[in-house]
């Protein structure tokens, strides 16, 4: 499997094994299947595992643990995340602290290599469990997680990079800048139910600050949810964001068919061969799709043309 730089970690597989399939995020699966999961995927060269403790309320963090039993094979990285939202500033460690503690006892670590906050923020004061300000970024939440870094805890800190661009942009600029960034990553600039705001999504301007600020970026929904393969695989109500995504990308699909492949293999080639993205991070549940997924990072990336193509089936082309 390619290498990639991966910042201050050096460099890391093309390819990132998610936690939300094994958490059961994306669908049913069962222990046993996720375990062979991960095993699979670290004998076919993934060193890099993302996990958080809202993936099946523990569940994909409790795979690790029965995965590995405390012993990660050389080389592998593990990330974790914490919901911040609204907390007030001088109870932020405390909840980080809390939160890594349960973490690292599911996965039976002693450390993670990056802990990711794990909401969007906002140049606002309007807060919530979806939102942190980047005022509370800056005087509690980068403090927070360079004190656990200090406690040789974790070894880097990070921003999931969706949502409000503009707050996003200033961090990365202004400062504190994280170490890393999880940025959406797909064909359909969309992060689908994950952005509840009503600006429009500028993914790839995150992605060109990042790199500019020498944060390194891992790219999330490469198939958004489901709306970039070939069939939604679970249950949604009428109206979710994910079938209004699955219903525009449908010139995408006619698009995989006529060259030959399924749509979750082209769209995980597209998010491969973005510019400024360090891995991608899969939502497997299971090893068949963590199959289709090695197998298309195997012939990524793609063609210019091809990719020109893509943007023009979904209306993304210049």
């Amino acid at each position: 499997m390619q290498q990639r730089p991966f910042g201050k970690l050096g460099m890391a597989s093309a390819l990132t094994l998610g936690g939300g399939g094994l958490g059961q995020v994306w669908g049913p699966t069962t222990r046993e299947e996720s375990v062979a999961t991960v095993r699979e995927a670290v004998e076919s060269g993934i060193d890099v595992l993302d996990l958080a403790p809202s993936y099946g309320n523990g569940e994909a963090e409790s795979v690790i643990g029965d995965a590995f039993d405390g012993a990660l094979p050389s080389g592998v990285r593990v990330t974790t995340k914490c919901r911040v939202g609204a907390t007030p500033p001088e109870q932020v460690y405390d909840l980080l602290s809390t939160s890594l503690e349960g973490s690292l006892r599911r996965m039976k670590l002693e450390r993670v290599d990056v802990m990711f906050l794990h909401n969007a923020v906002t140049l606002g004061e309007e807060g919530g469990e979806r939102l942190t300000s980047v005022a509370t970024v800056a005087v509690a939440v980068a403090p927070a997680f360079e004190r656990l870094i200090a406690e040789g805890r974790i070894g880097y800190w990070g921003l999931t990079g969706i949502g409000y661009t503009d707050a996003l942009i200033h961090l990365l600029t202004r400062g504190p800048r994280p170490d890393y960034i999880q940025c959406i990553a797909n064909l359909l600039d969309s992060a689908g139910g994950l952005f509840q705001g009503s600006e429009p999504q500028r993914p790839r301007d995150i992605i060109a600050a990042a790199n500019a600020a020498g944060a390194s970026v891992m790219g999330i929904r490469a198939v958004q949810a489901g709306a970039l393969t070939d069939a939604i695989d679970r249950p949604l109500p009428e109206g979710h964001t994910e079938l209004a995504d699955y219903a525009r990308a449908a010139p995408f699909r006619a698009f995989a068919a006529e060259v030959g492949h399924s749509a979750a293999h082209l769209a995980h080639c597209y998010a491969l061969s973005m510019e400024g993205v360090s891995t991608v991070v899969l939502g497997v549940k299971n090893r068949a799709e963590l199959r289709e997924c090695i197998a298309a990072e195997a012939v990524a990336p793609l063609d210019p043309a091809l990719m020109a193509r893509i943007d023009d089936a979904v209306g993304l082309a210049d």
